[in-house]
């Protein structure tokens, strides 16, 4: 029997050696990184400066055609304090969104490999193969009340209670609430708080800017003494701004209306649309006030990442090959089984056309024998 030589390995002694680098340079997931990992985005990263500009562009708008207009309308310091005023909070709008998109909305690290099961009890699971799996679920009881867990295959653990696994981002998120594309980022335990002073603070943007401007179309109209219309027609700066921030109130006003009542019942837009809490199902509400001091008044737990740390490339990257080789022992497992069943069927019916052959010879033997 001729042996079949072993596949040669390649590139020497070096293979054994593993590469330290940063963790975000391993990073198994789809997030983005900038400044040496010490600001995380989600995939869709450009999206935030569409965001930028919308935010910007009319504020740029409103300073050079409005607000400057304004500064010899208003007697004393008014006028540059309008001014000043809508630049310091354009600006605090910005910081909001970057603090949005640009931290770890609360990433639960991923396992290295699966959790060992508790016990080979009934409720434990067999793949083919008799290949144990974990039960896709856990019960955990939170105030008094039966809370289901699932396990993700992707991050090999349970995901914690209110966790869910971004499929945008390829990461299980703590107290995940969405993915917003707005701000290119899942929204979640770190920076949901960020998020609802973002949407909150943009609303009212918009309201200060359309209310200057029609404050500028009345100081026309005082001025000539002429009609609303024909005031409207003298800055069509502030008629694009009106329409402009009349429609994105729609929107934002909306969003902060939405979440104000996710907050007074302790819900997350993910529970909401799927979940469907009732007032006294919900297990997580602490009543309007208390709900309101977990998102505005608590400290915001550290992240559980160190995007920046130093880690060996190999072992990173043995993580992901342990959660797939138990995906392809169970393929394997199920491949053996298919073949051996196969092969047996084949055996099967050769013996039984062999048998057949034998039969109809010894019946013609017989035959000439008697003749």
């Amino acid at each position: 029997m001729n042996s079949v030589a072993p596949p040669e390995r390649r590139g020497g002694a070096d293979d054994g050696a593993a590469e330290v680098v940063r963790t975000y340079k391993a990073w198994e997931g789809s997030n983005k990184f900038c400044l040496g990992g010490r600001f995380i985005f989600g995939p869709d990263v450009r999206s935030v400066f569409l965001t930028i500009f919308l935010i910007v562009a009319p504020a740029a708008i409103f300073c050079v055609f409005v607000a400057r207009k304004l500064l010899d309308d208003f007697s004393g310091d008014w006028g540059i304090a309008i001014m000043v005023v809508f630049i310091v909070f354009t600006l605090y709008v910005l910081v909001l969104l970057l603090l949005t998109s640009g931290r770890d909305p609360g990433i639960i690290p991923r396992n290295a490999q699966p959790p060992e099961p508790e016990s080979y009890e009934s409720g434990l699971e067999f793949g083919s193969g008799q290949t144990p799996r974990l039960p896709r679920t856990k019960d955990l009881v939170i105030n008094g009340r039966n809370v289901k867990v699932k396990y993700c295959d992707t991050c090999m653990l349970y995901r914690p209670p209110r966790c869910s696994h971004c499929s945008i981002c390829d990461n299980c998120v703590e107290r995940f609430d969405h993915h917003c594309p707005w701000v290119g980022q899942c929204i979640g335990l770190r920076n949901y708080r960020f998020f609802f002073m973002f949407v909150f603070s943009t609303m009212l943007l918009c309201l200060y800017v359309q209310g200057f401007c029609w404050v500028y179309v009345v100081k026309i109209m005082n001025s000539e003494k002429s009609t609303i219309w024909k005031a409207m027609t003298k800055t069509p700066a502030s008629i694009v701004l009106i329409i402009y921030t009349f429609l994105a109130l729609w929107f934002v006003g909306g969003l902060t209306v939405f979440h104000l009542y996710l907050i007074s019942t302790n819900q997350t837009t993910y529970e909401n649309f799927r979940y469907q809490y009732r007032r006294d199902s919900n297990p997580y509400n602490k009543g309007m006030v208390g709900n309101f001091m977990e998102v505005f008044c608590t400290s915001i737990p550290p992240s559980k990442n160190n995007f920046r740390a130093k880690v060996q490339k190999k072992s990173v990257a043995s993580s992901h090959s342990v959660g797939a080789s138990f995906s392809t022992i169970n393929s394997a497992n199920s491949k053996w089984q298919q073949g051996k069943s196969t092969w047996d069927e084949s055996v099967n019916t050769a013996l039984a056309i062999g048998s057949d052959r034998i039969s109809l010879a010894n019946d013609d033997d017989m035959r000439e024998n008697q003749q």
